[in-house]
């Protein structure tokens, strides 16, 4: 049974999880970790049976056998306790890691054989002279599923729904089922996981996303990028751990100048067959077998497309006549990546004690790029590859910390498996971070209490100052309850970059307070043996407090660390605490960007799921006054049921139904539901649907192709399809229309034409209005239309543009160029007002260029802030005069909120 939205009607709610926690499992946060040891301290699970933390216990474990053995058997003598009913059935092994006495066992959660999402149990024990012991467990087991694993959706329309959720029309990407998943949302939702590779036709940048596609319906309920980039937007000595090194065999010895114009000795090989040497480090390998290996690559005449998330045939490592490499191996970067790879295996090994970064003698490689297009350092998920930089920028290899926060995604995949979205993925970043900071500081010699001690990619700028080019500091000060930023998932993954400082900040912190080395050693155990995929702020602290337990920190060293997050806000239940300057009318709308929401007449309209997230997505509706009851306007039959619109009095909405895509409609004041369109999945999607009395209009897009304007009646059968002006191709398409007093707004393109029509739909007769250079969205009421233009498309700046009915009196509301040029995204109008929806720029995602609502009048004489919410404000939809609702993410959980008028300035 559907659980009533009374409970959800508030934004910030007990559910309310930030990130993509809240994507995947709805729950209250996580209690903090009591700071004072005790035997057998236990932190309970939320809405699970299995506890989150079991820490302080020493109980007799099998001394035979392996670990991975002991670990289950632990688990099922302990059924009470833990909760997994069938541990051999429904955990898989991921990784048993011994070193020394300690063995640390990481289980996979499976229910009915499918992998879950972020569900991870991990044991740890010792084994002392014949005999073990289980010293404590933590993770994620999620005991409530239920959900059939049964797909109804087949891999081929997975992949095109998928590529389709990425990139409207699917140009240059191409897709890869990764096979079933259950996504951990109440009782679970089962899906086909799709890797989407290929190219971003606007940017001209890599893509590189997981979609999740629930499996019955063929509704992308999840996705994420992979591409762990980032920007997103000397030798150890005090304190030195002393670790039996691998036998080195003996290598030639090279030298090479860095960026900053020191010649630093390098490990490179000698490669008979290509007659040169290469940037190949063997001094770690013994020599018979090809571990432990650390190559440079040279990319030069390679596109970072070509190389992120694949591996170019007939790329060869970095090579020179000599074993002295010149300057093409400094101007590339690639004496800095090579040197800085040893120098963090080396940290790992010597200070940490972990062979490679995968823990087991993996080879470490980088790439080089000859040019700086793509201007940052990527990981992606086998390699670090790095730009050639450009007039203002070096090579990012040219930073230390950055190579370090890179070659640290290796070590995070390989243990924890953070998901790099939401919370997970700023904890994953700010880790990267603190390991990167760590290794550069120590190299260095940077006394931790200088004030650029946290400056991460201080040195990558050719001319500006290190604070100046530093794209983000450790020491900056943030803390959850001045400086989270709530974004959506599409926006910097979730604000993995955004929010990480507030994290790594605290770990910054514990670093100044504590022993550097003894400090990494607490991050490095609660990264390896404490974290799982999900685990957000909360978790991260209590897996902190839990390894310096273990590593016999004193009682002032555990105060310190508390302390040390205390000050930047990551307590119990920090995100209650998160509040907004808007009305809220819906919480924990659908969290995918791409569901529109709908408001006229009086009303509103919004697709939701239940509390936990685990069934398909309904439409409700209800009274933008807040008066009366909400109303669920679409069936609970397994659907999912996207996109509505409403105009007062009745609600059309998007329904995904498997292989098809329908549409619906529903008087507000009840009666049967309506199909009035339906199309196999091969025709693609539906974007912009309008409704205005018996009027429907819609944009549908051909899979791989391009889209046409379609308009039907309510109670008709035969749809209309609005073709393009000129000649007809598969690059002519008509689009993005809106509706409003029986005319219908669109752009119509053909060749290298773009313009603006207005259709008639009484007559049939079209109007153009204006040419358009790169148009994007149209709004129509009963006395003007207004669109989005891009004249210069590579700056992203985008023109607000007006013309009367009839073609007549054009300006533009808000032009593309001078300082208060927007780079807008959503447009919407009343015929007072006209609201405006902007997205960061490429490559520039900070809290002050978030997605933003500004509001005009219909002249453009004056423009005002919607709201002054510091997090995301997207999807805005004019309800009349001012009033608009949109989709706020300040609290961390998409809710449906509302103005009456605009805030003002935000000065």
């Amino acid at each position: 049974m559907r659980s009533s939205v009374g409970t959800r009607s508030g934004l910030s709610s007990a559910a309310a999880l930030i990130g993509v926690a809240a994507l995947v499992v709805s729950t209250v946060p996580a209690a903090a970790a009591d700071p004072r040891p005790g035997p057998g301290q236990i932190i309970p699970g939320q809405r699970t049976s299995t506890p989150v933390l079991v820490n302080g216990v020493r109980e007799k474990a099998e001394a035979k056998g392996s670990a991975a053995g002991a670990a289950l058997r632990h688990l099922a003598d302990r059924q009470s306790r833990y909760r997994i009913a069938q541990p051999e059935r429904d955990l898989k092994l991921v990784q048993s890691v011994s070193n020394g006495p300690s063995e640390v066992v990481r289980f996979q959660q499976l229910h009915r054989g499918v992998d879950v999402l972020g569900g991870q149990y991990v044991v740890r024990m010792e084994n002392k002279g014949g005999e073990r012991t289980v010293t404590g467990a933590s993770g994620r087991y999620f005991t409530g599923l239920t959900v059939s694993t049964e797909p109804g959706v087949d891999a081929k329309t997975a992949i095109a729904r998928a590529v389709m959720a990425v990139g409207e029309q699917g140009h240059e990407l191409s897709g890869t089922d990764q096979g079933l998943v259950v996504l951990p949302r109440g009782s679970g939702v089962l899906t086909r996981h799709v890797t989407v590779r290929g190219t971003d036709p606007t940017a001209r940048t890599p893509v590189l996303y997981e979609v999740y596609i629930e499996a019955q319906s063929g509704y992308p309920v999840l996705q994420y990028s992979g591409i762990r980039a980032f920007g997103g937007p000397g030798a150890m000595e005090k304190g030195r751990i002393s670790q039996d090194a691998p036998r080195g065999v003996v290598a030639p010895s090279g030298s090479g100048v860095k960026l900053d114009g020191t010649t630093v000795e390098l490990h490179v090989d000698r490669d008979e067959a290509r007659k040169e040497y290469v940037l190949r480090d063997r001094s770690r390998s013994d020599g018979r077998n090809a571990k432990h290996l650390v190559s440079t690559w040279d990319a030069r005449g390679l596109n970072v497309i070509e190389v992120i998330g694949g591996w170019p045939p007939g790329l060869k490592e970095f090579g020179s006549p000599t074993s002295l490499f010149g300057p093409a191996a400094t101007d590339t970067g690639a004496v800095d990546a090579h040197w800085g790879a040893g120098k963090v295996v080396d940290y790992y090994r010597q200070v940490l004690g972990r062979d490679g970064l995968d823990g087991r003698g993996g080879n470490v490689n980088s790439v080089v790029l000859g040019d700086g297009h793509y201007r940052d350092a990527v990981w992606d998920g086998t390699k670090v590859v790095y730009d050639g930089g450009d007039r203002e920028h070096r090579p990012f290899s040219a930073g230390l910390d950055v190579v370090g926060q890179q070659l640290t995604y290796g070590v995070v995949g390989t243990s924890a498996g953070l998901v790099p979205a939401g919370q997970s993925g700023a904890l994953e970043v700010a880790i990267g971070d603190y390991f990167g900071k760590a290794v550069a500081t120590d190299a260095y010699g940077i006394p931790m209490d200088s004030p650029d001690s946290g400056l991460m990619g201080a040195t990558l700028c050719r001319t500006k100052s290190p604070r100046e080019c530093a794209f983000r500091d450790l020491g900056d000060g943030r803390s959850t309850s001045k400086s989270f930023v709530g974004v959506t998932i599409e926006t910097d993954n979730g604000g993995v970059h955004l929010n990480s400082t507030i994290f790594s900040g605290a770990l910054w912190d514990i670093r100044k307070d504590l022993d550097h080395v003894l400090a990494d050693r607490i991050v490095y155990k609660a990264l390896t043996e404490y974290l799982t995929p999900l685990d957000g702020f909360t978790e991260g602290r209590n897996a902190v407090l839990a390894a310096a337990r273990d590593l016999k920190a004193t009682a002032g060293q555990l105060r310190s660390i508390e302390r040390a997050f205390n000050g930047h806000g990551i307590v119990q239940g920090w995100e209650l605490a998160l509040g907004v300057d808007s009305d809220p009318l819906l919480g924990n709308v659908s969290t995918d960007r791409r569901s529109t929401v709908g408001a006229g007449g009086g009303w509103w309209a919004a697709a939701t799921s239940n509390e936990d997230g685990s069934e398909p997505y309904s439409v409700w509706a209800g009274r933008l006054d807040g008066s009366g009851e909400k109303k669920l306007i679409s069936p609970n039959d397994g659907r999912y049921h996207v996109d509505p619109v409403t105009d007062g009095r009745t609600v059309v909405w998007k329904a995904y139904r498997r292989h098809f895509v329908d549409i619906l409609a529903r008087p507000l004041a009840g009666g049967p539901i309506r199909t009035l369109y339906s199309t196999a999945e091969w025709n693609g999607g539906i974007s912009s649907l309008r409704v205005e009395g018996q009027a429907v209009a819609f944009a549908l897009h051909r899979y791989k192709g391009g889209s046409r304007v379609v308009y039907l009646r309510i109670g008709e059968t035969d749809p209309v399809f609005v073709p393009p002006g000129g000649p007809g191709s598969r690059w002519a398409f008509t689009g993005a229309p809106s509706l409003s007093h029986g005319r219908i707004a669109f752009t119509d393109c053909y060749r290298t034409v773009c313009q603006i029509e207005l259709l008639d739909i009484a007559s049939g007769n079209r109007t153009v209005l204006s040419r358009s250079a790169n148009p994007q969205a149209t709004a129509v009421t009963s006395r003007h239309v207004y669109w989005l233009d891009r004249p210069d498309w590579p700056s992203g700046l985008t023109a607000v543009r007006r013309v009367n009915l009839d073609g007549t009196g054009g300006i533009d509301i808000s032009p593309a160029t001078g300082k208060n040029a927007l780079q807008a995204r959503y447009l919407t109008a009343s015929d007072d007002a006209v609201t405006v929806g902007t997205e960061p720029p490429a490559g520039e995602v900070r809290q002050e260029t978030l997605a933003r609502l500004w509001q005009f009048t219909s002249d453009g004489t004056r423009r005002e802030r919607v709201s002054c919410n510091r997090g995301e404000q997207v999807l805005p939809a004019s309800v009349g005069g001012r009033h608009v609702v949109w989709i706020d993410a300040t609290t961390g959980s998409t809710g449906l909120v509302t103005r009456i008028r605009p805030a003002g300035s935000c000065g």
